[in-house]
């Protein structure tokens, strides 16, 4: 296939703008893939730093980590990510690369537990501020469920009032799929 798969092109975004010595956020852990992809980016010059309301996301990713060796470039904070202002030093604010959110529940998880509009919001705005100029944030938008389909519309309203001088926002999906595949909305600083 010639066209990206979606979780192809977040990565090709990740890579675009995380290197070696960078700072960059996974906003929603999950079971660790992505902060191991932006861990091995960052290098051990970076830092990596990981959110999760699950404790079982946590602790996966920890585990993975600690398989790759990485464990050393990497914050886990076993809470939300609108938390992030807060959590990640100040020292690291107007200095981040990249964040990348996994919307919706943790695969294999519990389903009942979701990501939700206004606190994924909430981050990204956060996130926003704490961005380098050329940083971007990638959004993977699950929408196939109640809860997601509800926040889809959330972030899509928010993405597109952002000011262009401030902010590119792009959108980029399959739109012949069945079964509400997802999409992402990437957000690069100006």
């Amino acid at each position: 296939m010639t066209l990206d798969g979606i979780l192809p092109f977040a990565r090709i975004l990740l890579e675009k703008t995380v290197s070696a010595g960078s700072f960059a956020v996974d906003a929603t852990a999950g079971n660790g893939h992505d902060t191991l992809f932006l861990a091995n980016l960052v290098g051990a010059s970076g830092h990596v730093f990981s959110f999760d309301v699950q404790e079982q996301a946590i602790k996966n990713t920890g585990e993975r980590l600690k398989q790759a060796s990485v464990s050393n470039c990497v914050s886990l904070f076993h809470a939300g990510h609108e938390q992030a202002a807060k959590l990640i030093p100040a020292d690291y604010h107007g200095q981040l690369s990249a964040a990348i959110f996994n919307l919706g529940y943790l695969p294999k998880g519990d389903k009942s537990i979701v990501t939700k509009p206004d606190t994924t919001i909430e981050a990204v705005q956060q996130l926003f501020m704490m961005m380098e100029s050329g940083g971007v944030i990638v959004l993977v938008i699950y929408h196939g469920h109640e809860e997601g389909a509800s926040e889809r519309e959330a972030i899509v309203s928010f993405a597109e009032t952002l000011d262009q001088k401030h902010a590119h926002v792009m959108r980029y999906e399959f739109i012949n799929q069945a079964n509400n595949p997802p999409f992402i909305i990437a957000i690069e600083k100006r």
